[in-house]
């Protein structure tokens, strides 16, 4: 791509992806992105401060909804109107806009959780390719997607439905296409006030018109389906070259010989909300485990009145991929969310799943049907389950043989 001009509009989940530096490329970013990481020019615009509250605020509501283990959809659309006002105002932003303009961009990279990407593309009249930074089936674009033997999003069924399976299935597909243009039409007031009357766009179709969708999974950890010829696996789009881990984890690790450790990783949003309650039993859990277990969690976060067992290390930040690489890891006990998942098959890690909210429930569906691990529902765990399961996943050798 040498010569060439790319824009990258990155909304909320790959802020951390990598392209060719080769091609000149700017990005539009409501995340930060650190000083190190940035290998090109960055805008970076956030919403007035009353909306950056009132997102942070339903964004909480979002996910303690879904630890609660209630219906999350409603927590979704609401997060999903906050998008579209913060959809308005960026394209309010003549100074913006215009600048886009002005450099000719030979191609738009759009990230499909962010629907307002797909506007800023069509704004500027240049062809895009799009990234799904989850599995298929959480946003329909135009994929044959037969019901007999291919999932419904949220379904949770697998590949081999029986007659019931397919019934629920088929009756799931009206509510996914329910849900769906629910959540398109909350971008209808900002599509209706900065596109003109007889040309404004119809965001299921500007789903479309991608030349190329970019899909951030693989035929190893995904059902079979039909694909079509603009679709390409791109699984393993965030990993990044294999380093050496900070030595005080490398002694934690040697304290525990042949054992080997177990890592918990929960991601970055979940890290601060995981109640005190579910922290106490999982801890109880990995205390009785013979293995050392590297544990991403916030210190801050930690209940005053537990005590650390000594095989347990809680740290605020780690090297996730760089820990899966390590020939002394067991098991990995994830919430399921798709970078982590396929960094553990990359690995060949099993995994112990504990999911909380949007594609984690069905990704884990898949880890299982693949024989790559097991779940657990959070809000119905205990410690005796919990260490249980962690023991049989470390022993049993189907998993081991990943």
């Amino acid at each position: 791509m040498a010569g060439q001009r790319v824009l990258l509009l990155v909304g909320f989940l790959l802020s951390g992806v990598l392209f060719s530096q080769a091609a000149k490329i700017l990005t539009i970013s409501t995340m930060d992105i650190k000083e190190e990481e940035k290998l090109y020019q960055v805008i970076r615009w956030f919403l007035p401060e009353d909306y950056q509250k009132r997102m942070t605020k339903h964004f909480n509501s979002y996910i303690e909804t879904a630890l609660d283990g209630r219906d999350e959809f409603e927590g979704l659309l609401k997060l999903m109107e906050i998008f579209g006002i913060q959809c308005h105002y960026l394209l309010s932003r003549k100074d913006i806009m215009d600048s886009l303009k002005n450099e000719n961009f030979d191609l738009v990279f759009v990230e499909a959780f962010d629907f307002c990407s797909f506007l800023i593309a069509e704004k500027l009249v240049k062809p895009f390719v799009a990234i799904l930074p989850t599995r298929f089936g959480s946003l329909e674009f135009g994929l044959p997607s037969p019901l007999s033997y291919v999932p419904v999003f949220h379904s949770l069924l697998t590949d081999h439905m029986d007659f019931w399976g397919r019934v629920k299935n088929f009756l799931m597909f009206f509510s996914f296409s329910r849900n769906q243009w629910n959540l398109l039409s909350t971008f209808d007031n900002t599509i209706k006030e900065h596109f003109p009357e007889g040309s404004r766009p119809v965001l299921s179709h500007l789903l479309l018109k991608a030349e190329l969708w970019f899909v951030n999974s693989d035929f190893a950890f995904d059902f079979a389906r039909p694909l079509l010829p603009n679709t390409v696996y791109v699984g393993g789009l965030m990993e990044k070259p294999i380093k050496s881990i900070p030595q005080d984890l490398e002694n934690f690790i040697a304290n525990f010989g042949d054992a080997g450790f177990v890592l918990v990783a929960f991601g970055s949003t979940l890290n601060t909300h995981q109640s005190q309650e579910v922290l106490k039993k999982m801890h109880s859990a990995f205390s009785h485990l013979p293995q050392g277990v590297i544990w991403k969690c916030q210190s801050s976060h930690w209940p005053k009145d537990v005590r650390l067992a000594t095989n347990v290390k809680i740290v605020d930040w780690l090297p996730q991929s760089d820990l899966l690489a390590h020939p002394s890891i067991r098991l990995f006990v994830t919430h399921g969310g798709q970078n982590s998942i396929m960094e553990a098959i990359w690995h060949g890690v099993p995994m112990v799943g504990l999911p909380v909210n949007g594609d984690q429930h069905g990704n884990m569906v898949q880890v299982v049907a693949k024989n790559y691990g097991v779940s657990i529902q959070l809000n119905q765990v205990t410690a005796d389950t919990l260490t249980l399961t962690l023991k049989q996943v470390i022993e049993d050798k189907r998993y081991v043989a990943l």
